[in-house]
């Protein structure tokens, strides 16, 4: 038996068990990366809000000997679950005024989704981009969303600033970031945290201000930033003033791994892992552990952190040219004395760095090269 025919034969059984008058369709959808998936929708009277259940993972069990009635007493729970009682006002669609206390945005791989893009309002990030959604459900058994298209924006005559403002405040409110020590992450994936332990362990529910000291009760190589539902939370990292915030805990720069849509891992500079190798980490995840759907880069970006303040109010994307004023030498570093503002001159850190041929990273002395630059 092959995925189509699991499929088929999984939709009239589970015909047969529901009750209510649920009806049970084959449903095809382009997702995230141009990928293509096959999968059940379960439509109660009624309620005009339908889950989707995709099939593969039951289908691997099935392939691994797991009988099929077992498989459709799992779907039925598993529906119980996630089924809807009320049904979404969709009126509200009609009008901006109706949606705009739920649109958010999501980061998504540019290349991979170019054919989308033709028809999707979008903000550039970095090699990536920004789009909007109107965030219909959301709880831990998932979320229910409706991606704004050009044809939206023209119905509710707006503009994509318009929704750039509504979704920046938003997506911090409604889908808020968190962040968390490695260690601690997989513990809670595992569910062995304790009441209480959640907010303890979140870096970003730690009272600090730039000019006070914070001591981390025990810092990690590696943490993991994402949403409260770990659902497209790389998107945490457009969130207004949180990779500062960030930078202000961990007293460091950083590098950040887009490890997928759903989160990024966050390796302060002091681990002394070089870019290069970083990024190697990230291509081998991405070709070997994660679904086509969900991965959203290749690349390891740095965030600059010893900057004593930016020159003005940046916005997201925005390209600066040669002579520019970016932003305000700091006096912070790292050294043996706590804390790391006030221990050094004002300076500006810049580094340049190679490969050689067997991929070991050395650093050169930058002088050269800027002289060189200042003289073209």
């Amino acid at each position: 038996m092959n995925y189509t025919e699991f499929v088929n034969a999984v939709k009239e059984k589970l015909t047969q068990e529901l009750n209510g008058g649920v009806r049970v369709n084959v449903y095809t959808t382009k997702k995230n990366n141009a990928t293509e998936r096959t999968g059940l929708i379960l439509e109660t009277p009624g309620v005009n809000i339908s889950p989707t259940i995709y099939l593969e993972e039951f289908f691997e069990l099935y392939e691994k000997g797991k009988q099929m009635d077992w498989i459709i007493e799992d779907l039925v729970e598993l529906y119980e679950e996630i089924r809807q009682e009320k049904s979404w006002d969709y009126e509200r669609m009609l009008s901006f005024e109706g949606v705009k206390d739920r649109i958010i945005f999501r980061l998504i791989n540019t290349e991979k989704n170019k054919e989308l893009l033709l028809d999707v309002p979008h903000k550039k990030f970095l090699d990536l981009s920004l789009v909007f959604a109107v965030l219909v459900e959301a709880d831990n058994d998932g979320t229910a969303v409706m991606l704004i298209k050009d044809l939206h924006m023209r119905q509710w005559k707006v503009t994509k600033e318009q929704l750039w403002n509504a979704a920046k405040e938003n997506t911090k409110r409604l889908l808020p970031a968190e962040c968390f020590g490695m260690n601690f992450a997989v513990y809670e994936l595992l569910s062995r945290s304790t009441p209480g332990e959640h907010d303890r362990e979140n870096l970003l529910r730690r009272t600090w201000h730039i000019h006070e000291e914070l001591e981390l009760p025990e810092k990690d190589k590696m943490y993991v930033l994402s949403n409260k539902l770990k659902n497209y939370g790389a998107a945490c990292i457009a969130y207004p003033y949180i990779l500062d915030m960030l930078a202000g805990v961990l007293k460091e720069n950083f590098y950040v791994l887009p490890s997928s849509v759903h989160e990024v891992i966050i390796v302060p500079e002091s681990s002394q892992i070089r870019q290069s190798e970083l990024e190697r980490m990230v291509r081998e995840i991405n070709e070997t552990q994660v679904p086509e759907e969900e991965i959203l880069s290749n690349h390891a970006y740095f965030y600059y952190a010893h900057l004593s303040d930016y020159a003005k109010d940046f916005q997201i994307g925005e390209e600066v040219k040669a002579g520019t004023l970016i932003g305000f030498m700091g006096d912070t570093g790292y050294s043996d004395t706590p804390g790391t503002t006030g221990n050094f001159p004002v300076h500006l850190h810049f580094g340049v760095y190679f490969d050689d041929e067997s991929g070991k990273e050395f650093s050169v002395n930058p002088f050269p090269l800027l002289r060189y630059l200042k003289s073209l």
